[in-house]
């Protein structure tokens, strides 16, 4: 059997994504049942030095987004970075997985050692697709990913680990 890198990202993706818009609904709801400005939630962060609750959810979705492009070798496509609410982050995550499922699984044949080009702490970066892929598109995803799903579980938000893994039923 052979696995792309399609098959390790856009399901991917989608599955977490679609948990975190999920995700995003209960932290509505708990903002709404508790009386709590939804503003409180959207600037939270763990830490000073860290993104707010808010840009944790962007960088998300613009590292699944952009490893998607990169491995497949197009333009990265930009968003507005304006969403601080949960209504417009859930609009970013639907424009991501948008640009995401809509790419077809044979954009990826090669994407493995097409070399992707960027700019990590100022240095222009060089390396194939799937050292990209592994050592920083899907590693930077989960780590703000993980960091939304911290701030909400910090600030009472009744969340869990089904609902991290998009199955929340099981």
């Amino acid at each position: 059997m052979t696995v792309s890198l399609y098959d390790l990202s856009v399901p991917v993706y989608d599955r977490r994504l679609t948990a975190l818009s999920a995700i995003l609904d209960k932290a509505s709801t708990h903002a709404d049942t508790h009386a709590i400005d939804p503003m409180v939630l959207m600037s939270d962060r763990l830490y000073p030095d860290m993104f707010p609750f808010w840009l944790q959810v962007q960088a998300a979705c613009d590292h699944a987004k952009n490893s998607v492009a990169r491995l497949i070798g197009v333009e990265l496509p930009i968003f507005d970075q304006t969403e601080q609410t949960f209504a417009g982050l859930k609009a970013r995550i639907a424009r991501t997985l948008a640009f995401t499922n809509s790419v077809d699984r044979a954009a990826f044949d090669g994407a493995a050692t097409r070399t992707v080009r960027l700019t990590l702490a100022g240095k222009e970066r060089e390396m194939n697709g799937l050292d990209y892929f592994l050592n920083s598109g899907l590693p930077n995803f989960y780590f703000h990913l993980t960091t939304a799903y911290g701030i909400l579980r910090h600030n009472g938000v009744e969340i869990g680990k089904r609902d991290f893994l998009g199955n929340p039923e099981t």
